[in-house]
């Protein structure tokens, strides 16, 4: 039980990160930094490791389903252009949507590919 709720807080704080971080980096990208290119991948990779680590250990089996829709709405929120108005209000916004929203996926997305391969195992089992 014990584990399930450091899951849970570990989640709730990575969400967090890549919120802050969409902030953060958004930003850069809107002014061109330099760095963003370097910084934008290593957090990304540092994302897809967390989501992978939350995918094996928290959900539980009464959470995969909603996640899982949850997931895929994030994964075709991402994918789509639906962002772009708001470059026509003022191009921070849609540097800071689309980068929250690309890093929250980079969390979920493999988190959902790993609750998605064991919801088949435990199928695939029964």
């Amino acid at each position: 039980m014990e584990m399930e709720r450091i899951a849970r807080w570990a989640f709730i704080a990575f969400v967090f990160i890549a919120v802050v971080m969409g902030l953060v980096l958004g930003y850069m990208g809107y002014n061109n930094d330099p760095n963003y290119a370097d910084i934008n991948g290593w957090l990304t990779l540092v994302l897809l490791v967390l989501g992978i680590l939350i995918g094996l250990v928290s959900i539980t089996v009464q959470e995969v389903q909603p996640f899982l829709i949850a997931a895929i709405a994030l994964i075709v929120a991402s994918s789509s252009n639906v962002w772009l108005p708001l470059d026509k209000i003022h191009g921070l916004l849609y540097w800071w949507a689309t980068q929250i929203l690309s890093y929250i996926t980079a969390f979920a997305a493999p988190a959902a590919v790993i609750i998605a391969i064991k919801g088949v195992l435990k199928i695939a089992k029964d």
